[in-house]
């Protein structure tokens, strides 16, 4: 079986109501299975370069730091797709 990873990574932690709202939009967007949140502190070098940022959400080398709303989600996302 042939099980890709989602092309969009969401950091996030436990706990922040920002990244919870960021989860909604993707959510919203039609995003559902199209991403994976990975918590910062389960990833060193996520929890490094993070930390003092997220939400944030990647594809490949283009991150997408909050805050963003719904316009610049669709934007980002036309653009790194």
């Amino acid at each position: 079986m042939n099980s890709m990873r989602p092309a969009l990574t969401l950091y996030s932690t436990w706990g922040c109501h920002l990244c919870d709202e960021a989860e909604q939009l993707l959510l919203q967007a039609g995003l559902a299975g199209r991403f994976q949140v990975t918590d910062i502190v389960d990833d060193e070098q996520a929890f490094a370069r993070y930390r003092l940022m997220i939400p944030v959400l990647c594809q490949g080398n283009n991150e997408l730091c909050w805050p963003f709303d719904a316009d610049r989600l669709a934007t980002w996302l036309k653009d790194v797709q």
